[in-house]
């Protein structure tokens, strides 16, 4: 797996800075947005480092298919999935300074609860 070790998504995969993480894998790690835009906001990341979403690669596209996946199980897991009516969550990945990107390490939001939300992640 790539590591920058300038990387503040990186040091948190590491265990060099703490997180409240909600799952940890060989692949992946997601932990409670610090900032939350929601009453539900967790990251998850890939523990490879990918700086956007523009720098995935065909061969990343397996990679990309289980982190949706693990959103959904997540989403499952606290209590936000899509079960019919009102109930869902939102998911986003942000690329860019355009697209609202603050860390450049690939990741996705998972963003439920009351509306307002602060923010869209």
């Amino acid at each position: 797996m790539s590591h920058d070790p300038n990387c503040l998504f990186c040091k948190i995969a590491a265990g060099e800075i703490p997180s409240t993480k909600v799952h940890e894998d060989d692949e992946f790690v997601a932990f409670r947005d610090i900032r939350p835009a929601a009453e539900t906001h967790v990251l998850v990341i890939p523990r490879k480092h990918i700086a956007t979403l523009t720098d995935c690669h065909e061969s990343d596209a397996p990679l990309l298919g289980r982190m949706l996946v693990l959103v959904a199980r997540l989403a499952d897991k606290l209590g936000v999935a899509y079960t019919g009516g009102e109930t869902g969550f939102r998911t986003v990945i942000n690329t860019g300074p355009g697209g609202g990107q603050e860390v450049y390490h690939l990741h996705a939001h998972l963003l439920a609860g009351p509306r307002p939300w602060l923010r869209m992640g």
